[in-house]
């Protein structure tokens, strides 16, 4: 992907910061950054499922339909039983 040159203004302290902890993790600046950039786009990009999946209802009936799908006990319906025509 092409790149493009980008100036920001940052705190002196958050620069040495930044610094210290690119040179330990043999990593650029720039790699920090862009790595921070990519976490916030895909934390923006999610659709939700984390909220989804953390509901405890949920949780609950999503191990019960395993439960039954291993043991065999579900209940299977076809598509016009469930939905009709």
């Amino acid at each position: 992907m092409p790149k493009r040159s980008l100036n920001i203004s940052i705190d002196y302290d958050l620069v040495n910061f930044i610094e210290i902890y690119a040179r330990e993790n043999r990593i650029t600046v720039s790699d920090v950054i862009t790595q921070f950039l990519l976490s916030l786009r895909q934390r923006a990009q999610e659709d939700g499922a984390e909220i989804i999946f953390s509901n405890p209802d949920f949780h609950k009936a999503v191990i019960e339909a395993q439960t039954r799908l291993r043991d065999g006990t579900a209940e299977w319906h076809t598509f016009e039983e469930v939905f009709g025509d």
